[in-house]
């Protein structure tokens, strides 16, 4: 029986081994794509603005919403479109009669001019959509 070891090796039995590493790596890369992905969904669908900051921000659902941006200089945006004031009007009047549930969120800059800010409030509830939601980022904890 020299020749017949049964199985055996020369160290032993030979035991399954799993490699532990190539699995920590696989896993780090799905939790960071995992996070990038979540990243951006929560992206502005209107124009780029510096938010102001507040201590009471909720989680937004834009969802079914039309972003309405405006911006420190003025100018409007429909969802990521720059759009000037006559075609916000229009816009504004064709939502409403094509959506059932309309819903606005407004995505102003910190320094935009609260005249401008009003003034589009006016013209959705004029238009005959209650549902406004401003948009804040929430303020850093200190």
């Amino acid at each position: 029986m020299a020749g017949s070891s049964g199985g055996k090796g020369p160290g032993g039995a030979k035991r399954a081994r799993i490699d532990i590493i190539p699995l920590i790596d696989v896993i780090f890369f799905l939790l960071a794509t995992f996070v990038l992905f979540t990243l951006s969904l929560n992206t502005s669908g209107g124009l780029a603005v510096a938010l102001p900051q507040t201590q009471s921000s909720e989680p937004r659902d834009p969802s079914g919403s039309v972003t309405l941006s405006i911006r420190e200089d003025g100018t409007l945006g429909w969802d990521k479109e720059p759009i000037t004031l006559d075609q916000f009007l229009i816009r504004l009047q064709a939502y409403k009669q094509t959506t059932q549930d309309p819903k606005i969120l407004i995505n102003g800059d910190q320094g935009a001019l609260f005249q401008q800010v009003r003034y589009v409030v006016d013209e959705v509830r004029k238009a005959g959509i209650s549902k406004v939601l401003v948009e804040t980022r929430i303020l850093p904890a200190k």
